[in-house]
């Protein structure tokens, strides 16, 4: 922790590197006791068995010298675990000494970081510049409008009332222009229209119109031409 205060960079590193060494160090123990724990379970039932067995044979000496080692290594075993539990309660602490110190130094370097970020300014100095940048905001729309009014101001100065009036006498000259061209007919009266008007006009005629010999004789001379002119272009073709 006394890195942590300002102490030395040498110092910084040791401090660094011990709750590392101790955690490393506790793991390995941890594992080599419950390496031997493992060992003595073994050795309990090795025991008993051999317990059962000389009793099976009448023999009870050695039954109790078996149970004797049993209870010299029950009490080993004991031991054991009280410090494995000792070991990973001491392991537990320090990994979490160690996160609350690295959690710190994040902190710290945060807290750094902040004041080199603030250094040099202040409320004022911010309200200032936010001042100016609206400022800057307010001119750019004032030169936005300026540049998008029409540079001509005169064309804003024309009467609509004379437009009006001009566009009424076009539509009067155009109407008088289309009732001059309309032909004047007399109307058709159709209670005039009997039996004996109807009977007056000519019958339609029924036959068909016989087409006059030069009519034919005309078709005849252009398909003649034109199976000359064929002709022609096939003997140019063979090189005739």
């Amino acid at each position: 922790m006394w890195s942590f205060f300002g102490g030395s960079s040498s110092n910084n590193a040791k401090s660094k590197e011990l709750p590392k060494k101790a955690i490393v160090e506790l793991r390995e123990h941890i594992n080599l006791l419950t390496k031997k724990q493992t060992h003595l379970q073994t050795q309990l039932i090795t025991q008993e068995n051999e317990a059962r067995k000389f009793l099976s044979l009448g023999n009870k000496t050695l039954a109790l010298n078996s149970l004797k080692k049993k209870k010299i290594y029950e009490n080993q075993l004991n031991k054991l675990d009280g410090q494995i539990d000792s070991l990973e309660q001491q392991l537990f602490s320090i990994e979490s000494a160690n996160l609350n110190l690295e959690t710190l130094r994040a902190m710290k370097q945060g807290s750094k970081a902040m004041k080199a970020i603030h250094t040099g300014m202040d409320i004022d100095k911010v309200d200032e510049t936010m001042d100016d940048i609206r400022e800057q905001v307010e001119l750019g729309e004032e030169i936005s409008d300026a540049i998008s009014r029409p540079m001509y101001s005169g064309m804003n100065d024309i009467d609509e009332d004379e437009l009006d009036e001009e566009l009424d006498m076009l539509a009067q000259e155009e109407t008088a222009k289309q009732i001059g061209n309309i032909p004047i007919t007399e109307p058709i009266e159709t209670n005039k229209i009997n039996n004996e008007r109807v009977s007056d006009l000519p019958n339609v005629p029924v036959n068909k119109i016989s087409p006059s010999p030069q009519h034919n004789n005309k078709e005849e001379e252009e398909e003649e031409d034109e199976d000359e002119r064929a002709l022609k272009e096939l003997q140019a073709e063979m090189g005739l």
